[in-house]
């Protein structure tokens, strides 16, 4: 199979083209510049640097040429923060693009596509009751990239969504997500507070096996919901805290009113910069405070996941993010591509 991959760089996209090539697949992808230094692609990844965004539907066919599958490994989550409503930019960079890019590999005959999207879908169709779309703009903005995606199986596309948790490893030279977390944990004394509540997560190498499963298993349109591993928030610190200098350090639970608290905070200082974030913080600790648990059996075994080292692959995670904090590497961020 040759795939056209939108984000061939990136954490996701490089680990996904590697797992592709592997598997005997031709991968053609866009990305855009710079490459991480120290960063290691497969060489046999046709690679242009460009933005997808400005590039005309021409310019767009002419890579698709010949592909008989697509994967949308770009966007941007639920850390933007940006003018209110938050909601046009989640449109500009996740919904709208893939609409475009998909109406043009349709066009150029690719029949199989595979989206990257966020496990908050999954969770949403999971707990009605809890409006999740109606508080959260980011969260609104994957259901509707769902929606724009599916709409393209009714034309006979096979087309599969992969609703991702919590990702961990590194790739050389990329900014990791979790530097903010290392941060926190680093301005604590003495001991980690946090929320009830956890998350399903997997390794980076377990999405590219996700992505590659996908393309070469999914029939017509389906969501997939991609955990493999699943831990409680304190037990998820504690592997963060050993790796990071502090294997002694104990950790405790704040009740839920607490974390709403700061929430507030947030977003009060969030208003008077006139901006508005993908959550709504206040809002989301009902979210936080709950085990976002995800069986395998739902989206990784179906598509041939495989089991990782979580626990060296969030090790990594936090190290690295650690050497960033200390001014130990150099890094360039992770971006909407």
């Amino acid at each position: 199979m040759k795939v056209f991959l939108i984000g061939g760089t990136g954490l996701l996209g490089s680990e996904a083209a590697r797992e592709l090539i592997r598997r005997g697949h031709e991968v053609v992808s866009i990305a855009l510049p710079p490459l991480p230094e120290g960063a290691v692609l497969p060489p046999e990844m046709k690679l242009s640097f460009g933005n997808y965004l400005t590039m005309t539907d021409d310019e767009l066919r002419a890579q698709m040429a010949g592909c008989d599958g697509f994967v949308f490994a770009a966007g941007v989550d639920e850390r933007v923060e940006g003018p209110a409503p938050i909601y046009e930019m989640f449109r500009k960079y996740n919904i709208d693009p893939l609409r475009r890019l998909l109406t043009l590999a349709r066009e150029a005959g690719v029949r199989r596509a595979t989206v990257l999207g966020s496990y908050f879908s999954h969770f949403d169709k999971k707990w009605p009751e809890m409006k999740l779309t109606h508080w959260h703009p980011y969260i609104r903005s994957r259901r509707d990239q769902e929606a724009v995606a599916l709409s393209f199986a009714e034309g006979g596309m096979d087309v599969a969504v992969l609703e991702l948790p919590y990702i961990f490893g590194t790739q050389p030279g990329r900014k990791p997500v979790w530097v903010f977390l290392v941060e926190m944990l680093l301005s604590m004394k003495g001991a980690t507070f946090y929320t009830r509540g956890g998350t399903a997560m997997v390794t980076v190498r377990q999405v590219a096996q996700a992505v590659a499963g996908a393309l070469e298993r999914n029939r017509g349109g389906a969501c997939y919901p991609i955990g493999y591993y699943n831990l409680r928030w304190k037990d998820l610190l504690r592997v963060f805290n050993r790796n990071i200098g502090y294997p002694d350090r104990p950790t405790f639970t704040i009740p839920d009113w607490m974390f709403a608290l700061t929430a507030r905070g947030i977003m009060r200082s969030q208003r008077k910069k006139g901006l508005e974030g993908g959550l709504q913080l206040v809002k989301y600790t009902a979210l936080q405070c709950r085990e976002l648990f995800i069986d395998p059996s739902l989206g990784c075994l179906p598509l041939g996941v495989e089991p990782d080292d979580i626990q060296a692959a969030i090790g990594e995670s936090a190290r690295l993010s650690l050497d960033v904090i200390r001014g130990r590497v150099r890094t360039v961020g992770m971006k909407g591509e």
